[in-house]
């Protein structure tokens, strides 16, 4: 499960709509405890994917994702998902998403139609990498 503070879903939602008709991308800052994973920050990462792709793509550089990495680090939290928006297109992974995600994080989606945000999931993708499983989000600590 996954417990997204309102002012972070406000943010990603923002994000999404900002960089349309492009893909937003970030990182989610936050504690495991249980098996709760509990988004307290996010951090918002420029799409380093050509131009020409950002429309459908996005690109978190090794750098930005060390940068992310320190940046938690110093708050006292760790790195435990990411997010991206779909533009004109449903909050479910891609394929393309699949191959590029690591089992562990939460992968939340946004989708942003017509540069208004609407739907927001949440997916953690299994062990053996076949398939992204969704994650309820949560507004209160369970």
């Amino acid at each position: 499960m996954l417990y997204l503070l309102p002012e972070c879903e406000s943010v990603i939602r923002d994000e999404g709509q900002k960089a349309y008709p492009n893909e937003c991308c970030g990182v989610l800052m936050g504690l495991i405890e249980s098996e709760t994973k509990i988004v307290k920050q996010t951090q918002a990462i420029h799409n380093a994917q050509k131009d020409s792709e950002q429309y459908h793509r996005f690109l978190i550089t090794p750098e930005d994702m060390l940068a992310a990495e320190q940046s938690a680090r110093k708050l006292g939290l760790d790195v435990i998902g990411f997010y991206h928006s779909h533009p004109d297109c449903p909050a479910a992974p891609s394929d393309y998403d699949r191959d590029h995600a690591l089992p562990f994080y939460s992968y939340i989606i946004v989708s942003v139609e017509k540069g208004v945000a609407k739907e927001l999931t949440s997916w953690e993708l299994a062990i053996d990498r076949s398939v992204f499983l969704p994650e309820k989000i949560s507004k209160e600590v369970q």
